[in-house]
């Protein structure tokens, strides 16, 4: 939780992909969900898309944004169960420089305080590509809104003690 000492908070620039086959602006409430909380929290919306569950389309759009200085973060949602058609995991681990493990293991706790047993379907996870932190979740708004408010909020926010992602930023790209 943020602690409220000497550190101003930090805006950074976050883009949110919807991976579905049926979702539009209109309807997208997961995506609009993340929207609402990063902008509530003070962080700026760099970009938002919409792709249908394609590996490739989703590898495009997510290769885009790491060529974009102005987005330190992706959030996508939806495309992360285990039927045939989801495939965000698949997409983005060829891409991943390094898997954030904990953050699909913690997701995984949270949602099962929630949803039980069904919390095994999620393949939630995280990791970093080229200085970015991206975070895959689940299509559910429920499971977006977890995820911002107890995991990707407080770990994106500066204050929080005794450490947060926000301050690895600038060592992402060390070799």
């Amino acid at each position: 939780m943020p602690d409220s000492g000497q550190r101003k908070f930090i805006p950074v620039g976050i883009a949110v992909l919807t991976v579905s086959d049926t979702r539009t602006e209109q309807d997208d409430k997961s995506g609009q969900t993340l929207i609402t909380r990063l902008q509530n929290d003070g962080h700026v919306l760099r970009d938002r898309k919409i792709v249908i569950d394609d590996i490739d389309r989703i590898r495009a759009v997510v290769s885009g944004w790491c060529a974009d200085r102005d987005i330190q973060v992706i959030i996508t949602t939806g495309g992360t169960g285990v039927t045939g058609r989801d495939s965000t995991p698949e997409a983005v681990s060829a891409l991943l420089d390094k898997k954030i493990e904990g953050f699909g293991e913690i997701f995984r706790m949270l949602s099962y305080e929630q949803i039980g047993a069904s919390t095994i379907q999620s393949r939630a996870m995280a990791g970093v590509i080229n200085g970015r932190y991206i975070f895959c979740l689940p299509g559910s708004t429920n499971a977006c809104s977890t995820a911002w408010d107890k995991l990707i909020g407080p770990q994106l926010d500066y204050r929080t003690r005794p450490c947060n992602l926000v301050e690895l930023m600038p060592r992402l790209l060390e070799k």
